[in-house]
């Protein structure tokens, strides 16, 4: 097995699918950094276990599913989704997607640039009704690392600056609406590698809004700045497939500050 997939193999059935907290000491180094949307979660002990024992006391049967599983040895993006009944919901279910980028040092891992779709996540939690879970990946610890392609970096870099939009098979959330959210006036691209003909790419977009989101038509053309991150396929120097999570929660909640959103 691949280091770098051994790892993350711990990460989600060790720990994660397990909730034994205990095992991020063996994982993790201590400053552990997590990059979601604006938020910063530093410090593996301080920030980032307190925030995941919150998670898990509102959710205390959640699950991890793994989609995707992308390496090039050195840096390693999961696709994957969460999935649980709410506590705090009466036991209302839900599942919502992610993709992580993730860093580590030969040993323990370092960082992750991560999105996860919790807008989806509060509407299922609203209205009762959940989504029905992609498939899980047939053998993500079978994974093999792929060299990096200059090639396919080019292309999912022009992707990536043109807003990650939804061309081809790209799939953008929970795959109800491709609309961009936001007018790609001015485009981070955060973080970006490749293996193969995958690349995972994480961007910052800032520009006018578009719509697209509940409540919020009366904000249209209000400065905006939207987080995403994907996992695409480069085919014929052109991203060609793929999927992107946005950070729609935390656009809603910039546009619209007093909405209480769970």
């Amino acid at each position: 097995m691949e280091p770098f997939v051994a790892l993350m193999r711990r990460y989600v059935v060790d720990y994660t699918n397990a909730h034994d907290l205990a095992v991020c000491d063996e994982i993790m180094e201590p400053d552990y950094v997590l990059r979601m949307g604006p938020h910063v979660v530093a410090g593996r002990d301080e920030a980032y276990k307190p925030a995941t024992r919150r998670q898990l006391e509102q959710f205390p049967g959640l699950g991890l599913t793994v989609h995707e599983v992308v390496t090039d040895g050195e840096r390693l993006a999961l696709r994957f989704s969460e999935h649980g009944a709410s506590v705090r919901h009466g036991g209302a279910l839900a599942v919502w997607g992610g993709i992580g980028l993730y860093a580590w040092n030969g040993r323990r891992l370092t960082a992750n640039h991560v999105e996860q779709d919790y807008l989806a996540r509060r509407r299922q939690l609203a209205d009762g009704v959940p989504d029905v879970a992609p498939p899980p990946a047939l053998a993500p610890w079978d994974t093999v690392a792929r060299p990096p392609d200059p090639a396919v970096e080019r292309a999912a870099r022009a992707w990536a600056q043109a807003g990650a939009p939804a061309v081809g098979d790209v799939v953008l959330d929970d795959g109800r609406d491709p609309a961009a959210l936001v007018e790609p006036e001015t485009v981070v691209v955060d973080d970006l590698f490749t293996a193969g003909d995958h690349a995972a790419v994480h961007v910052t977009v800032q520009g006018a809004f578009r719509g697209g989101l509940p409540g919020a038509d009366e904000h249209v053309g209000a400065p905006a700045t939207q987080h995403a991150a994907a996992l695409v396929t480069v085919a014929g120097g052109q991203v060609v497939a793929g999927h992107v999570v946005r950070d729609r929660l935390g656009l809603s909640r910039a546009l619209i500050p007093a909405r209480a959103t769970p």
